[in-house]
């Protein structure tokens, strides 16, 4: 919306060219995000449902009685925050129907706790499969990899799919990684700066992306205020569920940030990126996904010693505390992904 009065209005009055700048956009969001959230999410908490505690969760009795589903707050901002901040005509701005409902199937299983497993699986890809088509324009995609000198042209049948089953990959193992405080808020937000910062800085900016030899994405610095508006409405949440909480995000949460970080993802061109930006949210949550699937669906049984989510483990089995599983698993979390990100730019 700010962009669309500067070009209705720009003409007349020019300090409205500020709002021409994505950096200024960026910028004043994230601090409406994350103003707006901090001020508006302790006034309605009360009339959220409350948490009644997981089976089998490590110290999941700390948690019931709170209040769940914080995301149905955050993830609302974040939406409005879109419309305010982020151009018209941006392909991203289309996506936001699915951010919502991927929010209120997460809010319905919060409240009722009815989903099976397997609903849950299909509503994530039916939503996965919208966004991807959105994203994609039914039209071909051009993707690239690290070690790869060329770029690849996908014929919309194969990225379509491909891109559905990044998204919903990262769906579940956002929702899966989510259990001790602040944990999930912060690596995922961390995941989202970082792509925001890349679809920014390299991967929206044509020349720097030319000497990485690396395909442009012109919507670059769109997704990159969305990126960044996510980011300051997770930092507000944050502030009331660091230890110990006094507010959860829930599957409201969980399910559209998974969902953001996937489409991110996909407008990078490279869907590798969900593995070298995600790598700590796979291995935590994901990670238990192949482990019950495999036993499920073929009787193999891998990492039987191992906990899933990992954090269950470490708390568990290491006798880690929660601030504890925060502090490491974000040090690994920033020194891989950086590590990983900085060797697929270069090695082209």
């Amino acid at each position: 919306m700010l962009n669309w009065i500067y070009a209705t209005l720009g003409h007349a009055w020019g300090p409205l060219r500020l709002f021409d700048s994505f950096f200024f956009l960026a910028a004043i969001g994230f601090a409406f995000s994350a103003l707006a959230t901090w001020i508006v999410l302790p006034r309605v908490w009360s009339r959220l449902p409350t948490d009644r505690g997981r089976a089998f969760a490590v110290n999941a009795d700390q948690s019931v009685g709170k209040p769940l589903s914080a995301g149905l707050v955050f993830v609302s901002i974040f939406c409005i925050a879109s419309l305010i901040f982020v151009p018209f005509g941006a392909r991203s701005l289309l996506t936001l129907p699915f951010v919502v409902a991927a929010m209120v199937v997460g809010y319905l299983d919060d409240r009722r706790g009815g989903f099976s497993e397997y609903q849950l699986a299909v509503m994530d890809l039916a939503i996965a499969l919208g966004a991807s088509m959105v994203i994609y324009a039914l039209a071909p995609a051009t993707i690239w990899l690290p070690g790869w000198k060329g770029v690849i042209v996908l014929a919309p049948w194969i990225a379509i799919p491909l891109a559905t089953g990044v998204i919903w990959l990262a769906i579940n193992a956002t929702n899966c990684s989510d259990g001790v405080d602040g944990v999930s808020g912060s690596l995922t937000g961390t995941a989202i700066l970082l792509l925001g910062g890349l679809l920014y800085t390299v991967i929206g900016n044509e020349i720097v992306a030319q000497h990485l030899n690396i395909p442009t994405n012109r919507e670059g610095a769109s997704w990159a205020i969305m990126a960044f508006l996510m980011v300051g409405a997770i930092g507000g949440y944050l502030w009331y569920n660091a230890t110990p909480s006094l507010v959860l995000m829930g599957d409201a949460g969980s399910r559209p940030i998974g969902l953001l970080i996937g489409m991110l993802v996909v407008a990078t061109n490279n869907p590798l990126f969900l593995l070298l930006i995600g790598s700590v949210i796979l291995l935590n949550g994901a990670t238990g996904l192949v482990k019950v699937a495999l036993m499920r669906f073929f009787g193999l049984k891998i990492l039987a010693g191992v906990r899933f989510p990992l954090h269950d483990h470490c708390r568990k089995e290491l006798g880690w505390s929660n601030t504890q599983v925060l502090v490491r698993f974000m040090l690994v979390h920033l020194g891989v992904s950086a590590l990983l990100v900085i060797l697929a730019l270069k090695l082209r």
